[in-house]
């Protein structure tokens, strides 16, 4: 829900909630994780040393990610500026479509585990809103295109 944000109050709304989202996201996370704004109103989470097995890391990172959408979804009380110089109090809603790939080992580069993020983020949003999947190429379902719900 970033465009209506900002379509109606502007980009510096937009801006106020984009930084909100990364104190959340940062906050979701532990300190040898990374938090960054990929673009627009895209972030890209890097957890790192989840485990080896392939299994326990899809259910580390499925349970971050579900901690992630539990702690976007609730309000945002944005302090916005109108044309007069006003300002009030919004208060906003985000949904999330979370995509998750693993990199276990180093068969893959990092461009083709942010495209498999980024498949599987799409496959989230096409599902409906506040969705998690998780594309896994060398898991239970080897077709590159392939991903599951967490």
């Amino acid at each position: 829900n970033f465009k209506p944000l900002n379509d109606t109050y502007g980009h510096a709304a937009g801006d106020l909630l984009l930084i909100e989202v990364g104190r959340r996201l940062q906050r979701c996370v532990r300190e040898i994780d990374v938090v960054v704004r990929f673009g627009g109103d895209e972030f890209v989470v890097l957890l790192t040393d989840l485990s080896q097995d392939q299994t326990e890391a899809a259910e580390l990172a499925g349970g971050v990610a579900r901690k992630i959408a539990d702690t976007l979804k609730h309000p945002y009380s944005l302090q916005v500026q109108d044309e007069l110089q006003q300002i009030s109090t919004v208060e906003h809603y985000c949904t999330t479509s979370i995509g998750i790939a693993l990199f276990v080992n180093d068969d893959a580069c990092h461009d083709e585990i942010l495209k498999w993020a980024d498949a599987a983020m799409y496959r989230a949003k096409k599902a409906g809103k506040n969705q998690i999947q998780l594309h896994d190429p060398a898991g239970p379902f080897s077709n590159q295109n392939d991903t599951y719900a967490i």
